[in-house]
């Protein structure tokens, strides 16, 4: 038996193992919502745009105060932030339809899909590693603009990413999606009719009543934790130049590998794995590796956020001399000079003229 092979099936039994070792509980479970959108006139409000919004909130004022006591302008996280949000959004929304093109494209690329779905944002769907890529494209903007270092941003904005992203996953919650595999935990989440999955062993949907795994609150849990360790690394060490943002993407994968694991909602397979399990086994394993040579290159902060510190600017040009005033011309030294020159002259012509004489 092969790691690929032996790594579903022991995720697979793991829920069992775990019911079996646990105490019998009362049967509980987690609701669903009853609603995702709500209405102001003709105006709708939907949840999961709130809790992305939300987060973006959050996100934003963490960094600004980690910012500041990094020896920035907080007022420049808003700034960056105009950049990278929505770079983020459209990388994120990309990803996601590129890695699970089936829906928007049809099987194969096939044309039985519906492509005008790729631009239903607020129905969910968005990839976080398209959001970090091109999210970071609009950071890296922003900062040139302001001159400061975009790796003192990375770091200042890693924490706030996470929560961001625990937000985020509330609104999966509001759309009843990408929930994980069946349990009879007494954590199990309750899913309504009309949003059950098919069962991908046996094609046929999940009987009403069958309890998932809230793939959504274990990852809401994991990145809370997440960032938690990010913050204690960060003041104990005075981590820089990079190095709490590529922690966040070994931390963040380590639990995104296992969740992905459990979830099963439609996705492109790999070797038997989900496309987004290999993304974060590579992704993570190339953030131990920057997170090794940074610590061996920078061991300590760097002293400034910016590019060049502001005392090191180099003048505006070369300074200009004064004009001389008008008014004083032809006054002074040096209208004294050739007042000199002809007195000498002078004198010079009458020792000439006595001679002769």
């Amino acid at each position: 038996m092969t790691l690929l092979t032996a790594l579903p099936a022991a995720l697979t039994e793991l829920p069992a193992a775990l019911s079996a070792a646990l105490p019998e509980a009362p049967a509980t479970q987690i609701p669903s919502p009853a609603e995702h959108t709500w209405y102001l006139g003709i105006f709708p409000l939907r949840a999961y745009a709130l809790a992305i919004l939300a987060g973006i909130v959050l996100a934003v004022w963490m960094t600004a105060r980690r910012w500041k006591a990094r020896g920035g302008n907080p007022e420049d996280v808003l700034e960056i932030a105009f950049w990278a949000v929505p770079f983020g959004i459209v990388g994120g929304r990309l990803y996601h339809v590129l890695s699970s093109p089936d829906r928007y494209f049809g099987e194969n690329f096939s044309g039985g899909g519906d492509p005008v779905k790729a631009l239903y944002v607020w129905e969910g769907g968005l990839g976080i590693w398209g959001a970090v890529a091109l999210g970071a494209v609009g950071a890296w903007i922003g900062c040139r603009r302001l001159g400061v270092r975009l790796s003192s941003f990375a770091d200042a904005v890693a924490p706030g990413l996470l929560i961001a992203q625990a937000v985020g996953r509330l609104g999966n919650w509001f759309n009843q999606e990408l929930y994980g595999r069946p349990t009879e935990l007494p954590w199990g989440l309750h899913i309504d009719a009309e949003y059950l999955v098919p069962n991908p062993a046996t094609g046929v949907a999940y009987p009403e009543g069958t309890l998932f795994h809230p793939t959504f609150l274990y990852e809401l849990l994991w990145n809370v934790a997440m960032a938690g360790v990010l913050l204690f690394l960060d003041r104990r060490f005075r981590l820089g130049h990079g190095r709490v943002f590529w922690a966040y993407v070994l931390l963040y994968t380590l639990g995104r590998v296992w969740i992905e694991m459990l979830r099963i909602d439609d996705a492109e397979q790999v070797l038997g794995l989900r496309l987004n399990v290999w993304t974060s086994i590579l992704l993570g394993l190339a953030a131990l590796v920057v997170s090794i040579v940074l610590a061996r290159r920078f061991p300590t902060r760097e002293e400034s956020v910016r590019l060049r510190p502001e005392d090191d600017e180099p003048p505006a040009g070369p300074r200009a001399e004064p004009e001389p005033d008008p008014g004083v011309e032809g006054t002074g030294e040096a209208a004294a000079e050739p007042e000199e020159e002809k007195t000498a002259a002078q004198e010079e012509s009458d020792a000439d003229a006595s001679v002769r004489t």
